[in-house]
């Protein structure tokens, strides 16, 4: 309730902004204006009603539920640019005073006004008409930018996700191990705007990379089984040498998290929960452990990293599948050598990759944390707007290495 209440705050901020730049600004009192107002406030109403029918399920849900979010990135995407574009609209003001003559009008040609009569061109007002001509340019080249954004987001978001692949060399790696292929996957989320044969096509591109082992990495619904169950089935297709496993991620605990486990057990995708096992090929082995995610705290289900991780063998590494980068502050500390994480979308919408490094270590790729190396997938789905700017979704395939060469 208190997400709602803020989202709805912020989002009316940022449509009464865009209601006054591209409405109140761009048009005079009248019938134009009057739609204007209409028009916005449906798109506010529009947002609002996607973000609280989007998890029903129904058809209803989904068909407001594109619009809505469509539009969600469309109004931020507005309103930031509009916003950039105040300093030239203060520029062309600022222009069109200096160019403004006063004119006493009535006045007798004999008297010579003085100074003092005569605004500063900062205080002439603006010929109604220029203010007008001003308004509508700047609202129209917003419009048209915002337009292109959103739509080179929607095709990035919306098509394949990029294969990378990311060469990772663990000190303690047995030799015999070395070219070990683990296939990433984050933050799927499965819901209303993304079904069946978005599962069906994230499986499609795992297989014919003909990897060890898939580790899906948590976000992978925004809905309950009896919603979504049919959506997540082809993920028993998945096809690897040691199997597919899952921890879970906060939107699971949003979803049903108990539910949702015992269907991907079902489905064949083997659930770590505080677990690890050992993986072996030809004689040499390495560990992989999972932990619940941080959300779990609030449903009595958190991650606990010494049942996961105490009592191995410390000659061999582990391989830590945790959804949040911010876990590996307490991973590194039980001497994990490599986690994979997911969870940031790697910040979806640009600028808000700037945001993501004041919760999390790494917002995309791999780094090393307190020792401990960490792999964040900008995860191949994304959360509310079906737009990705500067963020495209990725399937990665991390290779485990003895050393780089070779």
């Amino acid at each position: 309730m208190f997400f709602f209440v803020l989202f709805a705050v912020v989002m009316g901020a940022a449509h009464y902004y865009i209601w006054k730049r591209a409405v109140r600004d761009t048009t005079r009192p009248g019938r134009g204006r009057r739609v204007g107002t209409a028009v916005v406030l449906f798109l506010y109403l529009l947002v609002m009603s996607a973000l609280f029918v989007s998890r029903l399920g129904s058809g209803l849900g989904n068909a407001v539920a594109w619009p809505g979010f469509i539009w969600l990135a469309g109004a931020f995407y507005f309103a930031l640019i509009l916003g950039v574009l105040e300093i030239p609209r203060l520029l062309l003001v600022r222009s069109a005073r200096r160019h403004e003559v006063p004119v006493a009008v009535g006045a007798p040609e004999a008297v010579v006004e003085t100074p003092e009569a005569t605004p500063a061109p900062e205080e002439q007002p603006v010929d109604p008409g220029r203010r007008l001509f001003i308004a509508r340019s700047l609202a129209v080249a917003g419009g048209v930018a915002t337009a292109g954004v959103v739509t080179y987001g929607a095709t990035a978001a919306l098509g394949d996700p990029v294969l990378k692949r990311v060469p990772v060399a663990l000190a303690k790696l047995d030799q015999r191990l070395s070219g070990y292929r683990i296939a990433v996957v984050s933050d799927i989320h499965l819901g209303a705007l993304l079904g069946r044969g978005h599962t069906e096509r994230i499986v499609r591109l795992i297989n014919a990379q003909q990897v060890d082992l898939v580790a899906i990495v948590g976000d992978l619904v925004d809905g309950t089984v009896d919603q979504l169950g049919e959506a997540a089935a082809p993920l028993r297709d998945l096809v690897s040498t040691h199997g597919s496993f899952f921890v879970t991620g906060n939107h699971e605990y949003y979803s049903g998290a108990e539910p949702w486990l015992a269907e991907l057990e079902r489905l064949g995708v083997n659930p770590l929960r505080n677990e690890r096992l050992t993986i072996e090929r030809a004689g040499a082995t390495f560990d992989l452990a999972g932990v619940n995610d941080v959300t779990g705290e609030g449903f009595q289900d958190g991650p606990d990293y010494a049942r996961a991780l105490d009592g191995r063998d410390t000659s061999t590494p582990v391989v830590l599948m945790a959804h949040q980068p911010v876990q590996v502050r307490e991973a590194a500390k039980h001497g994990v050598d490599l986690q994979l994480s997911g969870h940031t979308h790697g910040g979806q919408m640009f600028p808000f990759h700037l945001a993501v490094g004041l919760q999390q270590p790494v917002r995309s790729g791999l780094e090393t944390v307190d020792g401990t190396q960490v792999y964040t997938s900008n995860g191949v789905g994304f959360w509310g707007p079906p737009v990705r700017v500067g963020a495209p979704p990725d399937i990665t395939v991390v290779e485990l290495r003895h050393n780089f060469a070779g």
